[in-house]
């Protein structure tokens, strides 16, 4: 009987739908693998245009970067200059690499900040500041495209970023460049190794202030739909499995191209039961992802892109 499944399947998962992430790090000079991510590496600069070609030969269509300077400070100063770490990144792919791979370049500043938040901090209060960060978004969103990103993705979940986003877009002439907004970004518990991997770690408090309480739903159509208003062209929700409610919902709701982020400690849970022999790392790995495009994402963001293509192209 097992010959007919693939007839009456619903879901199909394909190569298509994933999107591989790639932290580039300015601090190495070989690649160096991420402690708390088993077999994912962080990349130096002159040697992302070949991890790239990789991805895209396995016929993943679309990458996204996420950056690691040689510097911080408390305003994220490197998040938006011409030659920072992101912007030679973007430009060493767009002229060494396969034309047809997207190239989407996340926004968020913890990468870049001292402090490890999203946006700019009130130091006396430790207040998040909303409004002041907008400006920086949209001049490290202009960077990006000046630079040659296909589509910036901002995930800092300051409200108002995607209408700031896109007016310094096309204000800067960049009017066709898309915005993959992460939404729906929960404060979760399953980002911590990619705080390690970005070396993003906040200095005092936490995210909870911007980042949305695990048990709203309601608040998630709110969110999306306020992003789809400012001008979101695809909408995002983060993490994938715990919030596989909000994927159908969203998807259900706006019928909008809508992505799904299966995290670091999605991922590093998986890795680390089956090193322990504990779970068939493949069969957890594929049940995991259908599961996230079973529920409505029509792409998915996974640290599993490159493994999920070469066992899908088998």
């Amino acid at each position: 009987m097992d010959k007919f499944r693939p007839l009456v399947r619903q879901t199909e998962l394909e190569v298509n739908d994933l999107i591989c992430p790639i932290f580039v790090d300015e601090t190495i000079k070989e690649p160096v693998e991420i402690r708390s991510m088993p077999g994912y590496f962080n990349i130096p600069p002159d040697m992302v245009a070949d991890e790239v070609d990789c991805i895209s030969s396995l016929g993943i269509p679309a990458i996204i970067l996420f950056g690691v300077p040689h510097d911080k400070d408390e305003a994220g100063t490197h998040a938006y200059g011409d030659d920072d770490v992101i912007q030679e990144a973007v430009r060493s792919i767009k002229s060494k690499c396969d034309k047809d791979i997207i190239v989407i370049t996340d926004l968020c500043l913890c990468e870049y900040t001292s402090h490890g938040h999203c946006g700019m901090v009130d130091f006396g209060t430790h207040e998040i500041l909303n409004d002041p960060t907008l400006d920086i978004l949209g001049k490290t969103a202009v960077s990006h495209a000046r630079a040659g990103a296909d589509i910036v993705a901002p995930s800092g979940m300051m409200d108002g970023m995607v209408s700031a986003i896109r007016t310094a877009l096309d204000d800067n002439g960049f009017p066709n460049i898309p915005i993959m907004s992460y939404a729906a970004k929960y404060s979760s518990g399953f980002y911590g190794p990619f705080r390690d991997a970005a070396k993003s770690s906040f200095s005092f408090g936490d995210r909870a202030s911007y980042q949305m309480d695990p048990g709203n739903s309601d608040e998630a159509l709110r969110e999306v739909e306020l992003d789809i208003d400012e001008g979101a062209d695809i909408i995002m929700v983060k993490p994938a499995m715990p919030y596989l409610d909000i994927i159908y919902r969203v998807k259900k709701r706006f019928k909008m191209p809508t992505a799904a982020y299966q995290v670091s400690g999605e991922y590093s849970m998986i890795k680390a039961a089956a090193q322990n022999g504990w779970l068939d790392e493949k069969n957890v790995m594929y049940e995991s992802l259908i599961a996230i495009k079973r529920a409505g994402a029509d792409m998915i963001l996974t640290y599993f892109a490159k493994d999920m293509a070469k066992m899908l192209n088998e």
